[in-house]
């Protein structure tokens, strides 16, 4: 399969791998996605895993997944577990085996030691207080460290000591020896490995020190024979301590660091600290809550990988900042069900119909297709009876102009079968419309009236045959475009009260037994999925709405 089911859009790093193709700098090009094990993945990784797998498939090159497992103390195979997951449903699949930064732990040490002994790495015993204050800041140059000029075999001693877990923790630390005046701060004697005594979940006690991230990541690039080490902008600052690790050391390959901006989607968030805190909090059902930016979360509420994929190709590759509303994801995600799903009718706000002149044996049910471009997807009955749920908004006492729906003495045409008339609206002691009486046209079944002309349509079931559901209206998770950019203000104070809505509605009996995850348009209402967790075929019917049939939601905020 190609990253993308449309052409690929050209971009920087794409016309980089070109030119080093052609050139014969690279005969094959190795990418590589190295996420952290200490959370679920969002749609910023999703931007990543398309960009990396998809240059790989586009190249016919490989593409490696690795875990950046250096943080004991935050990481969990769940974590684990789930960007696998993810990384698959989205429709890719890793070169050979999974790959973890520990898999590489015993040569990042050698490679520390041979450091030490080149005179470019020193152990360093100040604290981390007293480090910061002598690094400087960014318009003042940092102080050599006291310990800068320990003689060698002081420092090999020393690390072998700190390997044997013979200091505390936070007591030692590894510093590479580079240069204390640089401008760039990441330059100043950047600290390679610390002590920590955490149990880590490959290779368990084994370690009481640890690699830091920039000096592992290169190193492990390396070893794997990585191409183009493509990241996010934030690390375009760290490129220099990437280039002066590998230039010091015997490494197979010196990958090629290209950084691109990362992406910023509106009315939610794609910080994992702050995510993270919404599951803390419960103010989400969880890392797979179908209002989160997570990819699972996403899959859940029904998205498709195609509509992601497109989402990402769309939004294309540069090194501007890439802030993208979400209407454009929800666009993609739309278009791709247009053509993808079934449509069935559902109601989600029921209104009762009494057909008054309803003949058992003569008023007939009719066949539809599930789509009216796909004819391979199949027909259904659609069963009528004596009594039919409407949409409750399809009717009016007092319509506004331009209405083309039912009204007292008015006629409709039900999809897929017969116009209908109101004769009648009965109302419960408050004033309510609680149930109206119809009368069909028996001569309208699969035809036009004779003499005049019905305008409007609308969805409805039968009451016989319709199986309740649970519906879940979900909506943005956030009220603003930025939730997070007021320095004045609390992200969690504009979480959108109105985000899920949970309703008793209506769908037909040919949906009864769908399978988990199975999607459909509910026609007039939107793109639906069955829940991949709650709904039970055949039984519990659960389905969560993924993105309406328009973007109302730009008018609404207008």
């Amino acid at each position: 399969m190609s990253s993308s089911d449309n052409a690929p859009v050209p971009h920087f790093i794409r016309n980089i791998i070109q030119a080093d193709l052609a050139s014969g700098k690279h005969k094959c090009i190795v990418t590589r996605f190295p996420p952290e094990p200490n959370g679920y993945l969002h749609i910023g990784h999703a931007k990543s895993i398309c960009l990396n797998f998809g240059l790989a498939l586009d190249f016919q090159g490989r593409c490696n997944l690795r875990f950046d497992d250096t943080n004991p103390e935050k990481e969990s195979n769940e974590y684990a577990r789930s960007i696998q997951d993810d990384v698959r449903w989205l429709g890719f699949q890793w070169d050979g085996e999974v790959r973890w930064a520990s898999d590489y732990f015993e040569a990042l040490y050698d490679y520390a030691a041979e450091l030490i002994r080149q005179g470019k790495a020193y152990v360093c015993d100040l604290s981390p207080e007293e480090m910061r204050e002598y690094r400087g800041t960014l318009t003042a140059p940092g102080r050599n460290s006291p310990y800068r000029d320990r003689p060698v075999a002081e420092n090999i001693d020393l690390f072998a000591k700190m390997r044997a877990g013979e200091f505390p923790d936070g007591s030692k630390v590894v510093r590479a020896k580079i240069d204390m005046a640089s401008p760039n701060i990441n330059l100043r004697d950047p600290a390679i490995y610390r002590i920590r005594r955490a149990h880590h979940i490959r290779t368990g006690d084994k370690w009481c020190i640890y690699p830091m991230y920039d000096y592992t990541h290169c190193i492990s690039d390396a070893l794997e024979n990585i191409t183009h080490s493509l990241c996010t902008l934030e690390f375009e600052d760290h490129r220099p301590l990437y280039d002066w690790v590998l230039d010091q050391l015997p490494v197979p390959c010196h990958p090629q660091q290209i950084e691109f901006s990362r992406l910023e989607l509106q009315y939610t968030l794609t910080s994992k600290r702050k995510l993270n805190q919404l599951v803390t909090e419960k103010l989400v059902s969880g890392w797979d809550d179908p209002r989160m930016p997570t990819i699972t979360g996403m899959r859940r509420r029904g998205y498709t990988p195609e509509g992601i994929r497109e989402f990402a190709r769309r939004i294309g590759i540069s090194k501007s900042d890439n802030v993208v509303d979400m209407s454009v994801l929800e666009g993609c995600i739309r278009e791709d069900m247009e053509v993808r799903v079934p449509r069935v009718m559902a109601v989600i706000k029921p209104l009762k119909v009494v057909i008054t002149n309803f003949v058992e044996g003569e008023t007939q049910s009719r066949e539809a297709g599930f789509h009216p471009n796909h004819p391979e997807f199949g027909n259904r009955v659609v069963p009528f009876s004596e009594e039919i749920w409407i949409e409750a908004d399809d009717f009016s006492e007092n319509p506004p102009p331009g209405w083309q729906r039912l009204v007292p003495g008015g006629e409709v045409r039900l999809r897929y079968s017969y116009v209908i008339k109101c004769d009648e609206a009965i109302k419960d002691g408050a004033g309510n419309v609680v149930e109206l009486r119809c009368s069909i046209d028996p001569d309208t079944l699969g035809k036009n009236p004779q003499g005049r002309k019905v305008k409007g349509v609308i969805h409805w079931l039968s009451v016989e045959h319709a199986l309740p559901a649970e519906i879940r209206l979900y909506d943005r998770l956030f009220t603003v475009a930025e939730p997070d950019s007021d320095k004045a203000r609390d992200f969690r104070e504009f979480i959108n009260p109105e985000s899920l809505t949970v309703v008793q509605g209506w769908v037909e009996a040919a949906v009864r037994d769908a399978a988990p995850e199975t999607r459909y348009q509910f026609e007039r209402l939107g793109y639906f999925c069955a829940d991949r967790h709650d709904h039970q075929p055949g039984g519990k019917l659960v389905f969560n709405r993924t993105v309406t049939l328009k973007d109302s939601w730009t008018k609404e905020q207008g």
